[in-house]
């Protein structure tokens, strides 16, 4: 069976996600996350029976509820925090780091010069290339460099703006693409603009991401990149979900095929 994982590197505070395939009877999905001496990490497992199992331990004050709840919302749930204890997971994330598939990390801006204050953000989505069931999100041109600032007519933006990143990169000598916001919305509303000019992004309908930030609009993050990756790297969690539930209904007749 696969199994995913979600877990965190140093930067101002990262979140990443992996997929492997070692012999396993449950399938499960793994996250954990760390900002400066915080993190968590939660574990979804989809038994034979399809139930979802969701469990979160962390110190406080790292962001792990709010990621939780987008998670839940996109799969139908409500978006409550998780409750539960917080013990150490420090150990979980060294190692893994360079087998992450999707990472998103938080850093501070570049659109304004030698900013000390840390209330504007650049968020990265790095994501490998050739994992099975997990297709990389890209901007206008699939396997292009692109630079857009999507401010004016359709998007409104206050200083320092925005600027939308894209681009084919290399992390831990894997190939991956990477998708980076800097900057802020000023009205999430106007989200769709962005969404639109976004691929791959494993929505069920055309608004599905930007219906899920105004759904959830007093979340933390909400107005910059973290909001954003976090419900797709949700949006993803998802589909890689369901991908899987459908090959394992699938493997059955198949094998009576064989």
């Amino acid at each position: 069976m696969a199994v995913s994982t979600i877990y965190s590197t140093q930067a101002l505070n990262s979140t990443h996600f992996l997929t492997s395939s070692p012999s396993s009877s449950s399938k499960q999905v793994f996250f954990y996350r760390r900002q400066t001496n915080r993190r968590f990490n939660t574990i979804i497992t989809c038994a034979a029976q399809q139930t979802v199992v969701i469990g979160l331990a962390a110190d406080s004050g790292c962001g792990k509820s709010t990621f939780m709840r987008r998670l839940t919302s996109v799969f139908g749930g409500a978006a409550e925090p998780p409750k539960g204890g917080n013990p150490d997971s420090n150990t979980l994330i060294n190692p893994q780091k360079q087998y992450a598939d999707a990472v998103i990390e938080v850093l501070p801006t570049q659109l304004i010069p030698d900013d000390n204050e840390g209330k504007v953000l650049r968020v990265r989505l790095i994501m490998k290339e050739g994992v099975k069931y997990f297709s990389p999100v890209y901007l206008f041109d699939e396997g292009s460099t692109i630079s857009w600032i999507p401010c004016g007519r359709k998007l409104t933006c206050s200083y320092p703006g925005i600027k939308f990143d894209y681009a084919p990169d290399s992390y831990f000598d894997h190939e991956v693409s990477v998708v980076e916001m800097d900057g802020q919305f000023d009205r999430l509303d106007e989200l769709i603009y962005v969404e639109s000019h976004l691929s791959n992004l494993s929505t069920k309908f055309y608004g599905e991401v930007t219906q899920q930030m105004l759904k959830h609009a007093d979340f933390p993050g909400s107005n910059n990149g973290t909001g954003l990756f976090q419900t797709i790297v949700g949006l993803k969690i998802r589909d890689l979900y369901e991908q899987l539930i459908a090959n394992k209904a699938t493997a059955p007749a198949e094998a009576a095929k064989a």
